[in-house]
């Protein structure tokens, strides 16, 4: 490749992080950043194989294969997660996620195997060109083109989620919000709210003026105190200062943790430099709420077991595409997909 061309392709890349990071940098809980990132993602993986000067050829094919390994792997990871999580957890609904996805993926890379290639080996090309004209192939491979889109789509979300745990932060807040996560028994913080806990007790450690405290979580029907309470116990037995402990215990969502906070928060003067923490999967939502209300604030995660994280990003997935400005983009993004996708394999001098 001339060096004309890959100055371009430079320019470009850089030119897709700099747009990326501008409305990050303006407000990280936009679902476009999302996208923004993956654009910039791959133009810097073009520009890497572009950058390979003769062997080009064979960093394209390599990126390729390595590509549809991961692909292939992807499925079996996610049902052997999924098992796992039946086995730890039991077979609520929101635990049986990571196995649905896991069959359906799978399910759906032996259609797109069969439909494209499948097809193609086992026909002469004259019967696999009369089978490419046919309705019932046709649906096949827009049934497939959609379930790679939604793949995609939730790759795209998957990789900012990540993102957002490894960035930089700033370690001077005045306030330290943590969502609540239900009780064992109705009284003991569950692991999975000990490991937010831990994380505000790092960030309280770590401040040099040391933020007050707000956990924030009501009482359930089947718990016997708020869950705001059973949190402040456990971080005045970590050693937190009662006077820098100030409970919210009337919500009972993530949307009322962070209006009632709020309210907390703005009934003191000064400051209000906020941290925001929950578990790592759960941040991009609470973000956007807090974006919702006017919270201005930092979302940090915290740890969470690995063989759950699957399943809950997979919920918390569902529940951003659950809100209808999202969902329309979805399906939208999907049908255009779609279209170009069936435009480029069946149209008449079509590329594919």
């Amino acid at each position: 490749m001339d060096s004309t061309a890959l100055a371009l392709i430079g320019i470009v890349t850089a030119a897709a992080w700099i747009m990326f990071f501008l409305f990050f940098v303006k407000d990280r809980s936009r679902y476009r950043n999302c996208y923004l990132l993956f654009a910039a993602l791959c133009c810097t993986a073009v520009f890497a194989i572009c950058c390979c000067g003769d062997r080009v050829a064979d960093a394209f094919v390599w990126t390729c294969v390595a590509i549809c390994i991961c692909l292939l792997i992807v499925p079996f990871f996610l049902i052997i997660n999924g098992v796992v999580m039946i086995m730890r957890e039991g077979t609520h609904i929101s635990h049986l996620l990571s196995l649905l996805l896991g069959i359906g993926i799978l399910i759906g890379e032996f259609m797109t195997f069969l439909v494209f290639i499948g097809a193609a080996v086992s026909y002469t090309l004259e019967e696999f060109q009369a089978l490419r004209e046919t309705l019932s192939y046709r649906l096949a491979a827009a049934a497939c083109f959609s379930i790679i889109y939604v793949c995609i789509s939730f790759v795209i979300f998957m990789i900012y989620t990540l993102f957002l745990q490894v960035i930089p932060r700033k370690r001077d807040f005045d306030y330290v919000v943590i969502h609540g996560a239900g009780l064992i028994n109705g009284e003991k913080v569950t692991k999975l709210l000990s490991d937010r806990l831990d994380k505000a007790i790092e960030i309280y450690r770590r401040d040099p003026t040391p933020p007050k405290m707000i956990p924030s979580g009501g009482q359930g029907s089947d718990e016997k105190v708020s869950e705001a309470k059973a949190m402040k116990d456990y971080l005045l037995e970590k050693g937190i200062p009662e006077s820098d402990i100030i409970m919210e215990d009337r919500s009972t969502t993530t949307f009322e943790n962070l209006r009632f906070s709020k309210e907390i928060i703005d009934s003191f003067e000064g400051r209000k430099y906020t941290a925001l923490v929950s578990s790592n999967y759960h941040v991009f939502r609470a973000m956007r709420y807090a974006r919702m209300i006017g919270l201005s604030c930092t979302g940090v995660g915290s740890h969470v077991a690995f063989y759950y994280w699957p399943s809950a990003l997979i919920r918390e997935y569902i529940a951003i595409h659950a809100e209808k400005k999202h969902l329309i983009m979805l399906i939208a993004g999907c049908l255009l997909f779609v279209g170009a996708m069936m435009f480029l394999f069946f149209a008449e001098g079509g590329v594919i």
